[in-house]
């Protein structure tokens, strides 16, 4: 039974084939939007950096957006297994109150960043020579700009509407905004040309900006003038960057751990059939992806998603949860096991963004 599915696009494939697979392949790693979806990844996300990446003696972009970017902050610290462990072990565990309001809920998720961060967290990845952590936010104008519930539903509806037409035409109500620990404008290239700002982390804005990722309209609040950027409004990133639909420019390949095989590029294509990711932006990316036979062996044969706080007793989920990220370690093990057999170009399956299933 295969646990993880290896994907590679163009690019990626014919690089494996000359040059075997190998850390210094790789010059990106990238973390999408999903909340708990991320749980099957947790596992895959404790071994890449220190069992894998660390091997690789150039620097690397981290970059991710709302849970990805968690992840992401995570990685890019000195110890980031140990900073996985209590993202995911926190996270799990959070509990609301019966009818929790936004501010309590952005309240718990400050609570979770900096339990995660630790006391050197935000030092460790502002000051790496190896590790370039991005942060994918999105900068909001008019209605959903506001923290009234009513005009954001209103702003957000609007948006709806105007992206089942075309993608593009958000653009009006949400702008890109990347924070880096080294800002790069050529970082990528985006197909629908969203306006972008690139700006500095730094010891005041870090936990600003990281919170601001993971901030979904209506249940979190938004933050307001990150220091050192723009003044207004700032949401979840997965917003345009839902799983990516960016031509990363590194000269290097871009390793992708994702819940899905299929991404969606902005997190209201959800909804919009046939709305997919270009080809182009995937030629130099490698997707490790559980198998369907993986998901079928969790608790209710599935991936934890932010229904579960809904649709089960805080207890349940939990246990759900914590056994979940408990069962990703074999995601980790089966990595391993194909690095150290080195078989895992006769498991790679070419990219293909036009697939239905999500395997």
């Amino acid at each position: 039974m295969s646990l993880l599915n290896i994907y590679a696009g163009s690019v990626a494939r014919k690089r494996i084939q000359e040059e075997g697979f190998h850390a210094g392949l790789f010059g990106g790693f990238l973390g999408a939007s999903g909340g708990p979806k991320w749980f099957v990844l947790a596992g895959l996300d404790k071994i890449i950096f220190p069992e894998f990446l660390d091997a690789n003696k150039t620097p690397i972009d981290i970059m991710g957006s709302s849970a990805g970017a968690f992840r992401a902050a995570c990685l890019a610290q000195d110890r980031p297994a140990e900073a996985i462990d209590r993202l995911a072990t926190n996270y799990a565990n959070t509990v609301y109150s019966a009818k929790p309001d936004a501010k309590e809920i952005t309240l718990k998720g400050y609570d979770l960043l900096h339990a995660m961060l630790g006391e050197t967290g935000i030092c460790e990845a502002l000051y790496s020579n190896k590790k370039n952590v991005h942060f994918f936010v999105q900068h909001c104008h008019g209605l959903v700009g506001s923290e009234k519930k009513l005009s954001q539903i209103l702003g957000l509806s609007v948006a709806a509407a105007k992206n089942m037409m075309k993608r593009k035409s958000i653009a009006s109500q949400f702008s890109r905004a990347v924070f880096s620990a080294r800002p790069k404008k050529d970082l990528f290239i985006d197909p629908y040309d969203f306006p972008t700002d690139y700006y500095a982390l730094d010891k005041e804005n870090y936990v600003l900006a990281l919170m601001a990722s993971g901030s979904i309209p209506i249940v979190l609040e938004g933050i307001k003038d990150i220091p050192n950027a723009k003044p207004g409004i700032y949401r979840d990133g997965g917003i345009i960057d839902y799983h990516f639909d960016l031509a990363f420019k590194q000269s290097e390949l871009v390793l992708y751990p994702h819940f899905y095989a299929t991404p969606t590029p902005g997190w209201f294509d959800k909804n919009v059939p046939g709305r997919q990711c270009h080809q182009s932006s995937y030629e130099n990316v490698v997707m490790l992806v559980p198998s369907q036979e993986f998901i079928a062996k969790l608790p209710y044969s599935k991936i934890p998603d932010r229904k579960d706080f809904e649709e089960m007793e805080a207890q349940q989920r939990i246990t759900y949860w914590l056994e979940t990220i408990k069962q990703s370690d074999r995601l980790a093990d089966a990595f391993l096991h194909h690095l150290q057999n080195d078989d895992i170009m006769a498991k790679i399956k070419p990219i293909d963004l036009h697939r239905k299933s999500r395997s």
